[in-house]
């Protein structure tokens, strides 16, 4: 087994003992509360709503910061060099990153979700979503071939799935959170609420 393997392994242990913390001290405060669940899935979905602009953004700050950044290096070392030395610092980060802390935040965003819904219950860890939003912001600001779209709605799904997990809901439930958070993605990134309602219907 390899370091990285290692490193991995323990720090996806040390995640889930995080939630399950976080899950039965939730499930006592419920208890308590005596909160239906339809009322802790609405409050959820509130939060996923808001979380997820916070982070549409947080993600379009960080595209305009480093375009700049990415304009400023050209006007010091001239339109190529600057460019292709921005996209290959870029490249080497978003790699490091993807590979040594959330190996889903690869590829488009919208696929790995839908993975996740299909395979793993709608899971997706809560890591994904900083990851995301750090590679992709790193790879559309320095020209990259990218969107948006996809980006945000894997931000939006890991808060909506990172939630259903803290509350122990069932992977119909979890799923349905994750939902929330693709369309509260395209809305926010987009302006278009319908849109998002639409799409994650889809």
């Amino acid at each position: 087994m390899s370091q990285q393997q290692t490193i991995t392994e323990r720090t996806d242990s040390e995640h889930i003992t995080v939630l399950e913390r976080l899950r039965t001290w939730l499930s006592a405060a419920l208890v308590r509360w005596q909160l239906p669940e339809e009322i802790v899935i609405v409050g959820s979905a509130l939060v996923i709503g808001l979380g997820t602009g916070l982070g549409a953004v947080i993600f379009i700050w960080l595209l305009g910061q480093i375009d700049t950044l990415t304009v400023w290096s050209e006007g010091i070392l001239g339109l190529t060099i600057g460019r292709l030395l921005m996209m290959a610092l870029a490249g080497l980060l978003v790699g490091y990153m993807v590979a040594r802390w959330a190996s889903e935040a690869k590829g488009h965003g919208v696929p790995e979700v839908m993975e996740a819904m299909a395979i793993r219950g709608g899971r997706i860890r809560p890591r994904v979503a900083a990851v995301k939003v750090l590679a992709s912001s790193l790879t559309i600001g320095t020209g990259g071939s990218a969107g948006r779209e996809g980006p945000i709605v894997q931000v939006g799904s890991a808060l909506g799935s990172t939630l259903g997990q803290v509350f122990g809901f069932s992977e119909e439930r979890v799923r349905t959170l994750v939902a929330c958070g693709a369309a509260a993605g395209i809305a926010s990134t987009f302006n278009a609420p319908i849109a998002g309602a639409i799409f994650a219907l889809e």
